[in-house]
């Protein structure tokens, strides 16, 4: 899996501190954005549950080598945009898949899994080879199959997405990649992504019953 920052709003920060404030000033940003303290007001403003401001700001990530069956996932996050590598036009012809670490780690599931897949990949070329479009061929391409995909978001979208995909209970992979994204999050808009990750890095688990037990550093 690689995670890459692609573009962001620049001063992000500043933009949406000053956002903020506006709403309770006779300024407007303009005249307030290359003097206010971000830290200060937009800690403030987020602090007291007010995400609308931090909705100026606005990342882009690409995404490599990660399964369908997470972008399954990622995109039931609808106040995005996504491009996802197709597979209508793209031809996989090499068996490039996502293997969990259940599998693995233990010798003879991995080799029942590798066995399939390597199946799945021979029946897929030998559909193209008989003139089946790669279009209808993909049918017989499973979830683990390796994407590309492109994903902008809001920052209050990703904070939202920080909240449920960096839970202990989220799906390894997509933890994975909510750390990373998290990870580069921080260190281009330290303030607006202070707080963000997990619910239990700023409070009680939500989960009740379901609670994995095991609170997440901040």
């Amino acid at each position: 899996m690689k995670v890459t920052l692609l573009a962001c709003t620049p001063n992000a920060d500043k933009i949406c501190a000053a956002a903020g404030h506006s709403c309770y000033s006779k300024n407007s940003s303009a005249d307030m954005v290359d003097e206010i303290d971000s830290d200060k007001v937009l800690s403030r403003i987020v602090g007291m549950g007010h995400y609308s401001v931090i909705e100026h700001a606005v990342f882009t990530f690409s995404i490599e080598g990660v399964s369908r069956a997470l972008t399954h996932q990622l995109v039931r996050h609808r106040v995005a945009s996504f491009s996802q590598q197709s597979q209508r036009y793209v031809s996989m012809d090499s068996a490039s898949y996502v293997t969990p670490g259940t599998v693995s780690e233990n010798q003879n599931a991995k080799e029942i899994y590798d066995t399939v897949m390597n199946t799945i990949w021979d029946a897929y070329e030998k559909l193209e080879k008989l003139g089946v479009p790669a279009e209808d061929a993909r049918y017989l391409l499973p979830n683990g199959c390796t994407t590309n995909i492109t994903v902008t978001m809001n920052a209050r979208e990703l904070m939202h997405l920080f909240s449920l995909r960096c839970c202990n209970r989220a799906q390894w992979e997509i933890r994975e990649m909510a750390d990373q994204m998290l990870e580069i999050c921080r260190e281009v808009s330290p303030v607006i992504f202070e707080d963000a990750g997990a619910p239990c890095v700023r409070g009680p688990c939500p989960e009740g019953k379901k609670s994995c037990g095991n609170p997440r550093k901040k």
